[in-house]
């Protein structure tokens, strides 16, 4: 994991061009054993995964079970997020990178480049540590925005291949079936993993940070006409289309905050009395964090196809603006980053 950031921070790199990209499909266009195997437990050692050879994934609860490698190291801020627990497990560790980057890959130019790298190295330690031969699923919220909440993604309860539903208010918000309920996670305290469907979060955001409707119905924000508006428009701003994407009340943040819980930053009930709420530090707690960002990037790279001014369009700051200054700088305050920096 030390590595990983190593590697994060000295970018730019020289990167290999791709003769054989892998292709990554939406979560409902797998097969029910593609699911099990992206979702499936797996309590014996990595070793043993690797020698059954599972296919598409083995597995995220794989990363669970797999010990830290306790070497992290902080570059940020250690005493804005909790202390690094060195007895966590490796998807732990993930977690806490995303913490510990926070004020430079949230509201930044390091937004989409460092999501896109972040999902692609996730899936990179699912092969190498636990025998992963697949590619990554995204889920297009865009095909559920009429009813998140019906969707047939929250009600697939199968301990093996399904997703799991909405948490239970009576114990935390905790996913009571499926096969993430007995997802165990370090940060910001001991919990489960847990969803709390929130179809109107904006009323609780304070007024400075908040968009112009606080009432808006977060779902309204990723809709087929909303993911086309995106794709198709912006040409060749790049600042334009983060802001639209990574706003208070655009697809990003919108998605997050409905499935609440986890993903949302929703701080559990034994969290310590420090713990932010709203704070996107933990959200890669929630598994499917890693489907979101897979569409999220999906969005970008069809943006980036759909026009060559599109292309290799990059601009953005290096400093999170305060709350206040979000709206004038949602890309961040300079220094600037630019596409010879970053070398996607």
């Amino acid at each position: 994991m030390l590595f990983l950031i190593t590697v994060l921070l000295q970018l730019p790199l020289a990167f290999a061009i791709c003769k054989k990209p892998a292709v990554r499909r939406e979560w409902r266009a797998l097969s029910k054993h593609e699911r099990a195997e992206w979702i499936r437990a797996v309590n014996v050692s990595c070793l043993i995964s690797r020698r059954l050879k599972f296919s598409l994934t083995a597995t995220v609860k794989c990363l669970a079970n797999t010990p830290s490698e306790g070497n992290f190291v902080q570059y940020v801020n250690p005493n804005d997020i909790s202390k690094y627990n060195t007895s966590g497990s490796y998807y732990d560790d993930f977690v806490y990178m995303h913490m510990d980057l926070n004020h430079i890959i949230h509201g930044t130019g390091m937004f989409l480049p460092f999501h896109r790298w972040y999902v692609q190295v996730y899936e990179y330690a699912l092969k190498k540590k636990c025998g992963f031969t697949g590619v990554s699923p995204y889920w297009d919220w865009s095909l559920d925005a009429h009813d998140v909440y019906g969707s047939s993604l929250f009600k697939d309860s199968d301990p093996k291949s399904g997703l799991g539903g909405w948490g239970d208010p009576s114990n935390d918000f905790q996913v009571p079936d499926g096969g993430f309920s007995s997802f165990k996670l370090s940060y910001p305290s001991f919990h489960t993993v847990r969803r709390n469907f929130t179809l109107q979060p904006f009323v609780v955001f304070p007024q400075e940070v908040n968009g112009p409707d606080p009432a808006r119905y977060a779902n309204a924000s990723f809709t087929p006409e909303e993911v086309s508006k995106l794709v198709n428009g912006f040409v060749g701003d790049y600042k334009g289309f983060q802001s639209y994407l990574d706003s208070i009340q655009g697809a990003h943040g919108s998605v997050h905050f409905i499935v609440g819980g986890d993903l949302a930053g929703q701080c559990p009930k034994n969290a310590p009395s420090d713990c932010v709420n709203g704070s996107p530090t933990f959200s890669a707690n929630e598994p499917m964090f890693w489907m979101h960002h897979a569409m999220v990037d999906k969005v970008w790279f069809d943006w980036q196809q759909a026009n060559k001014a599109n292309a290799r369009a990059f601009e953005g700051g290096s400093v999170q603006a305060p709350f206040e200054n979000f709206t004038q700088y949602p890309t961040g305050l300079p220094p600037n980053l630019t596409v010879r920096f970053l070398r996607f």
